[in-house]
């Protein structure tokens, strides 16, 4: 069980070893990653284009950090117009190309660990003088709910500041999104500003876009290197939970609320040895003080501390009232470390502890705490591991944590799995003690015990047996459907203190295939699932069962080209370069910096990648920040040039938005269209959005009396509403026009024209970077993305502001706050609405949001632009551009 949910999306870094790039030989002139993640699953793609801007050929490294829970699904570099891919092959396979690859003088790449949650990938390949190289790499993870909520982790480490920098992150959660949340060391201080997020109902956009002059403010000519987190839950209404069906295929996501917690009886037994001298025993200290603080009263527990030989503070189990807990804590400050470590006896101790204090409505559990290898008592591994089996006979779980690098995680691992528990690695780091309280905590609230999850015309499913059901948790089961979904009847039985609970869903009810998941999305999902649980199965088998399950293990992860422990990524290159075999370390290995010659050396990942349907991949949508929801013409090829990689076709439906030609009403050339367009403001707290209507020629889009910067904007006349032509002005008189057609940068006399497409270009102190339909301009600490549409024949302009000015006296459409508002009552066509002191009734319209990709269509609660704006509609509109 994780510590905390990850979706950890990347940390990408282009240089030569470790050392900082030289900008005058080669450049990352753009990065970007896109992470999509749709019922919990998450998908990422990491794009990052460099250029050699010498007169010869430049060794180029691509590195990239991954979660450790996550599998390497493609790879691919596209060099002079060529395409070159990943192939994954068994492990025997590729080490066979490995082999070849080393005699003839050749390095290998690896991915090696790197800390708790991340893996590194790194390959490298030799580019022509002044030529492009596009790498671009995609993993794929289902996320796990820890302590109420998933979190993606974003590590960013270019090693240089980047004009493109463009991370996108696009959720979609079928029954809701309760909450968005971001943090991390990128969202703080000087890059503050670049992150927007926007959260509507079932979906929520995150992006992060610093300008390059805000990276080097930040963090100077190294370029970034932090976190980005994004922190989610989604709404559980139904108690037997969400479940998604689609292509024959089911998972169901189980996490009932509103259950009382069940009393615990838990064993701690702490190792003592030698080995836990200094800095781990005070924080194995510290943090048991913590816990025992935690503790209800309704709680019982005990304390068995070990070296050669066991002892404990008291040989029954004691309630957690205030004198027990004060004796307790009295005897965890006297824990002191000294002799050898006999795992064996201190776990059987525990188990007898337990087994000498039933109780009924309650939940029991072990949690062992050791550093090392057994070394007295009995010390043969699988003997203990029976030892232990035996005695706690599948009646509660045992918890293993692994303190620092030197104990033997699989041994710990193999354990934990047998006796349906998760073992988990303690850094020995400063927080130490924080990473023992974290885990507690994940298992400190059993709600249920004994969860039975029961599939009536379910088949291969993966798990349907689990122990402990904890709060803040999520148990997830997928499976195909063996004939259709009326026939297909979910229900899980469990124990609530010693009561029996069935969940069910409404008798009337029907499993109804959803149109938001494409096919392919829940086939994945259960692949992922079954594989990683075939793998922790295999840990705990032996002989021919051991072997049919790595073969089945190893048989999906081809299919669904899973770079695994079974599998290897072959990186192939152009004739003349090195062929690379990527490997995926173990858990538990050191950290490593490098791998080359022989196989094994750096703790490796081993990859490559067989061509079944590759996932779908949905760049993440445009939606603006908090307040305007404005404008969206998003190109999933996003290319530069054709010899740029090109995306593969995206799957509208998966995305729940229509595609960007959607239908709008035609109005004959002899009609008189006036300036106008319906515009969309976000509200705090609200899902729907408002929406109000502009009848107006010229807007005031964005003004900063600090900088000198504003932007404005011509209406199209049309009733599909958008822009004709926008015109940004900034320092010493300079201005960039831009319309459909093209773009024009005046500096006084000087005149430059450019067109969409262009690549990038530099306008004084404006850095712009023209894509086939979508301009980013950089200006200052200010980043506006200009997208182009085409609907019905017609193309229109929108901008969306990304990094809004760093001062606080901007005003403009662009910068209009959100929204505050409730709901006294309403209906599916109107609402009475409460503005501070003032209702009004709206109307339940729909306009189309140009700020996201395909340019959908949001239902809002339509107001006049005063109410929206809280300002006079007049302060928006300027007389010329």
């Amino acid at each position: 069980m994780e510590r905390v949910v990850r979706l950890t999306l990347l940390g990408l870094l282009l240089a030569f070893g470790t050392a900082a790039p030289i900008k005058e030989d080669w450049d990352i002139y753009s990065f970007h990653i896109n992470s999509t993640v749709t019922s919990r699953y998450a998908t990422t793609v990491i794009t990052s284009r460099v250029v050699n801007r010498v007169d010869a050929q430049k060794e180029i490294h691509f590195q990239v950090r991954i979660p450790k829970n996550a599998f390497i699904s493609k790879f691919r570099m596209r060099i002079e117009g060529e395409m070159y891919d990943g192939v994954v092959k068994a492990k025997e396979q590729a080490q066979q190309q490995y082999t070849e690859a080393v005699s003839r003088g050749e390095s290998a790449g690896v991915i090696s660990s790197v800390g708790r949650t991340l893996e590194e990938f790194k390959t490298s390949v030799t580019v022509a003088a002044l030529q492009k190289v596009t790498f671009e790499l995609t993993y794929e993870e289902l996320l796990k709910r820890t302590l109420g909520k998933y979190e993606l982790q974003i590590h960013a480490r270019p090693m240089q500041p980047v004009k493109d920098f463009k991370m996108d992150v696009y959720i979609n959660e079928k029954p809701g999104i309760t909450f968005v949340q971001v943090k991390g060391g990128l969202s703080t201080n000087a890059l503050a500003n670049a992150v927007t997020k926007t959260h509507a109902h079932n979906q929520a956009w995150v992006h992060f876009y610093p300008t390059e002059q805000q990276q080097v403010n930040c963090c100077g000519e190294q370029g970034m290197n932090g976190d980005l987190v994004v922190a989610y839950d989604v709404n559980r209404d139904v108690s037997l939970g969400d479940i998604m069906v689609s292509g024959g295929y089911f998972v169901h996501h189980f996490a009932p609320s509103g259950l009382p917690p069940i009393p615990k009886n838990v064993v701690f037994i702490i190792d003592r040895s030698g080995s836990m001298h200094g800095n781990k025993m005070r924080q194995t200290r510290r943090a048991l003080l913590h816990i025992l603080g935690d503790l209800a009263e309704e709680d019982y527990f005990g304390l068995i501390i070990f070296d050669n030989s066991v002892s404990s503070w008291k040989r029954e189990l004691s309630q957690a009232n205030s004198e027990n807990l004060a004796a307790a804590k009295e005897f965890a400050r006297n824990i002191r470390d000294a002799g050898s470590t006999d795992i064996n006896a201190a776990v059987l101790q525990g188990a007898e502890m337990l087994k000498r204090n039933p109780r009924d409505g309650s939940a029991s559990l072990l949690i062992l705490l050791t550093d090392g290898d057994p070394t007295s008592g009995v010390t043969n591994k699988e003997r203990i591991q029976d030892n232990v089996r035996k005695a706690i006979n599948k009646k509660y779980p045992l918890y293993c944590l692994g303190f620092g690098y030197d104990v033997n995680f699989e041994f710990l691992e193999t354990m934990a799995l047998e006796n349906n528990g998760v073992a988990r690695r303690i850094y020995e780091d400063s927080d130490a003690d924080l990473q023992l309280q974290g885990f507690y905590e994940e298992v400190a609230n059993p709600l249920l015990t004994d969860v039975i999850m029961i599939y009536v015309g379910g088949i291969d499913l993966t798990k349907t047996n689990f122990s402990q059901y904890y709060n803040g948790s999520e148990i997830v089961v997928a499976g195909l459907i063996d004939n259709n979904t009326e026939t297909f009847t979910p229900r899980v039985v469990a124990l609530s203190k010693s009561i029996k609970m069935e969940f069910e869903s409404e008798k009337d009810s029907r499993l109804e295939s959803t149109g938001t998941i494409s096919d392919h999305h829940l086939q994945r999902v259960w692949a992922y699932l079954t594989v990683k649980q075939l793998l922790d199965k295999e840990l705990q088998l032996s002989g021919a069962g051991k072997e049919n399950v790595k073969k089945e293990a190893l048989e999906l992860s081809l299919k669904y080209s899973f770079v695994t422990q079974h599998t290897s990524m072959v990186v192939t290159k152009p004739p003349g370069e090195n062929t690379q075999v990527l490997h995926k370390p173990k858990e538990g290995e050191k950290p490593s910096r490098h791998g080359h010659g022989q196989a094994g050396v750096g703790h490796g990942v081993r990859f490559g990648f067989a061509p079944p349907p590759p996932p779908a991949r949905m760049q993440p949508p445009d939606y603006d920040d908090q307040s305007v929801m404005l404008f969206a013409g998003y190109n999933p090829v996003m290319a530069e040039s054709q010899d740029d990689l090109q995306y593969d076709s995206l799957d509208f439906h998966s995305m729940n938005v229509p595609p960007t030609d959607i239908s709008a009403t035609e109005v004959p050339p002899t009609t008189q269209v006036p300036w106008h367009h319906k515009f969309l403001l976000g509200a705090e707290n609200q899902t729907i959005p408002l929406c109000y209507d502009v009848s107006a020629k010229h807007l005031k889009l964005l003004q900063d009396p600090d900088t000198g910067l504003s932007v404005n904007g011509e209406l199209r006349q049309s009733l599909q509403g958008g822009l004709q032509e926008i015109v940004i002005h900034y320092k010493n008189d300079q201005r960039i026009e831009v319309n459909t057609n093209s773009i024009t940068v005046r500096d006084g006399q000087h005149v430059k024209a450019f067109h969409w497409g262009q690549d990038h270009a530099t306008a004084g102190s404006a850095t712009l970077i023209l894509r086939d339909n979508e301009m980013d301009v950089s200006i200052g600490d200010t980043r506006i993305v200009i997208l182009l549409h085409q609907r019905k024949g017609e193309k229109l302009l929108w901008p969306v502001l990304r990094q809004f000015p760093s001062g606080n006296n901007a005003e403009g459409i662009l910068v209009a706050k959100p929204a505050v508002f409730s709901i006294l009552q309403g209906t599916s066509l109107s609402a009475r609405l409460r503005f501070h002191n003032r209702e009004v009734t709206a109307l339940r319209t729909s306009a189309v949001d140009y700020s996201k990709p395909f340019a959908p269509t949001l239902e809002c609660w339509s107001v006049s632009p005063e109410l929206a704006l809280q300002k006079e509609l007049s302060d928006f509109l300027v007389t010329q551009l």
